[in-house]
């Protein structure tokens, strides 16, 4: 091939043993992150924990920001914002934005969820997310969140995760009774209130009344002795069914990873590893771990909150600068996932601007549907500023858009802060089955995805 041709690179072809070492070992603690943070309560909770660790403090209102502050702002405790005040003119540099997601499809009960049938107690369910129901049926599921209590407490939630804890499920039918289903399409076979969780089958003998001889009865009766629930404090909580799975390495290489909540945990955990790792103190960095992605970035918690311009006024405050100025030079990178290329799905997938695995982090100039509706597409200029920084320190990266056009198509947090008046882009890691109880993505574009976000911030 020429020399003046385009060609992607297999960050495996070219790893030497240090390389490979580092791909490797990254992964490891990226594995613990996905396992230990599977709900944005959890992932925030983490993610703060290593700020703390890194000599991050907590931020307040009003509070002015110093040159070499390295501060956090928790959002009710499902986003996170870190901000590590830089030496530069914050007028004229800006900010660097990494702004990633840290919700993922998953099955929430909802607030009247008990009830029983036929002698099996369930709980009823609506589920949150652009998920295929079909794949959530007949797999072990953990529960977890919080609820609030009508005296103040606050119960965190994580049942399933344990070898001797109980999961959860999901009914399908069989396939001796399946016909009917079976000449339904895919999206029509599991309805969304079919998705009802199995909950206990053992009726509660002990009681005097014969009606209350229920398993639904002796299920209140268990809530109430272990964490002192009562039916009537589901009204207040926030409980959700995710995969009990935990995160492994695929294949006889070990190359990939499965797991849950790659989308969009898999550009979390580079985006502030990323920072810590970076002692540069020239840019004024944020790093975002925001909640609602994925049904819109509505919200308190989600990236179309105030919150954020918030936070970018208080710097500007802080330094006696405009926010238009320091929006007008900011830069970000919308940290979120792609569809990686999946030969047994070509028909899908553009083969020129697909997401190689294992062939670096992604950058997507555009998302949106069909003639890039719901996209911020980022200009030219921008793209090639990333270009010369991402090969000049020696990043493999690649380029790729969400299928064919007119198949389908998504959107990120990009368009959001684009509006913003700040250059954004989509980059991030290709996934294969995204949005699936199980979710696989190579660990050499994890790694690639780490390098690229460093080479930014610093």
């Amino acid at each position: 091939m020429s020399e003046l041709a385009y060609k992607r690179t297999n960050v495996y072809e070219i790893a030497d043993e240090k390389l490979m070492k580092e791909i490797f070992d990254y992964a490891e603690g990226y594995k613990v992150f996905l396992d230990e943070g599977k709900t944005e309560r959890e992932a925030c909770a983490w993610a703060k924990a290593q700020a703390v660790k890194n000599g991050y403090k907590p931020y307040k209102f009003g509070q002015k920001l110093n040159k070499g502050d390295k501060v956090y702002y928790d959002n009710r405790g499902k986003n996170l914002y870190l901000i590590k005040v830089g030496n530069a003119d914050v007028a004229e540099d800006g900010v660097r934005i990494i702004a990633s997601h840290i919700d993922s499809p998953r099955i929430d009960l909802k607030q009247v969820p008990l009830y029983e049938s036929d002698g099996i107690a369930f709980a009823k369910t609506h589920y949150y997310g652009g998920l295929r129901k079909y794949q959530w049926t007949t797999v072990p599921l953990a529960l977890h969140g919080a609820v609030a209590l009508k005296n103040g407490t606050v119960l965190n939630v994580k049942i399933g995760e344990d070898e001797n804890d109980p999961v959860f499920y999901i009914s399908d039918l069989l396939p001796h009774l399946a016909q009917k289903q079976n000449a339904k399409t895919l999206g029509e076979a599991i309805e969304g209130e079919g998705l009802n969780i199995w909950l206990g089958n053992i009726p509660y003998t002990a009681a005097e009344n014969e009606k209350d001889k229920t398993v639904k009865e002796n299920l209140l009766k268990i809530l109430h002795e272990k964490y002192g629930m009562e039916e009537a404090d589901f009204l207040s909580a926030e409980l959700s069914l995710v995969p009990a799975f935990k995160a492994k390495d695929i294949g006889f290489d070990r190359a990939l990873i499965g797991a849950y909540g790659h989308d969009d945990r898999v550009c979390s955990y580079p985006a502030f590893t990323a920072l810590f790792d970076t002692p540069t103190d020239e840019h004024t960095v944020m790093v975002v771990l925001a909640d609602k992605e994925e049904i819109g970035s509505e919200g308190t918690t989600g990236m179309q909150c105030a919150i954020f311009t918030d936070l970018i006024d208080a710097i500007a405050t802080s330094f006696n600068v405009t926010s238009a100025a320091v929006r007008a030079n900011s830069k970000c990178l919308s940290a979120d996932v792609n569809a990686a290329y999946d030969p047994n799905y070509a028909e899908v997938l553009e083969k020129l601007n697909a997401t190689y695995l294992s062939h670096g982090a992604g950058v997507t100039k555009f998302t949106g549907a069909r003639g890039k509706s719901g996209s911020s597409d980022a200009d030219a200029e921008y793209v090639g500023f990333l270009r010369k920084l991402f090969d000049d320190n020696g990043v493999i990266w690649q380029t790729g858009e969400l299928g064919k056009v007119d198949v389908g198509g998504g959107g990120t947090v990009a368009k959001y802060i684009a509006k913003m008046n700040i250059d954004t882009i989509d980059i991030g890691v290709g996934v294969v089955s995204m949005h699936a109880p199980y979710e696989v993505i190579s660990k050499a574009d994890l790694y690639e995805e780490y390098l690229a976000f460093r080479a930014f911030l610093k």
